[in-house]
């Protein structure tokens, strides 16, 4: 029997950090964390979203998880955003996807 894919999905492209969790096409969580600093810049400071993407994205994945009553074992692929986006911002979810990867995903999937 063919079992649907667990996938956690990972954005980060520029300054709000958002997580969701996936099985097949049903959408189980789907969390964000704003990033309001930017406000008084009247825009988005490309150094200041890398650092709290680098905060926020623990967090924000916690709560996807606990959201979606799953277990990051129980993840069979890990999604996150290549671009397009601010450099800083994409490396802190490349970085946390990849470790993720490694520690916790059954088969070593990321796309």
């Amino acid at each position: 029997m063919y079992k649907k894919p667990l996938i956690l999905a990972i954005e980060s492209s520029c300054d709000d950090t958002a997580a969701a969790v996936v099985n097949g096409r049903k959408i189980l969580s789907n969390c964000v964390a704003n990033q309001k600093i930017h406000v008084a810049y009247g825009g988005v400071v490309p150094e200041l979203a890398s650092r709290a993407h680098q905060s926020k994205i623990i967090p924000v994945v916690q709560q996807a998880l606990l959201q979606a009553n799953i277990n990051k074992k129980e993840l069979t692929a890990i999604a996150y955003t290549q671009g397009p986006g601010l450099l800083g911002s994409l490396l802190v979810g490349n970085a946390f996807a990849n470790i993720v990867n490694q520690c916790c995903v059954a088969h070593h999937w990321i796309v």
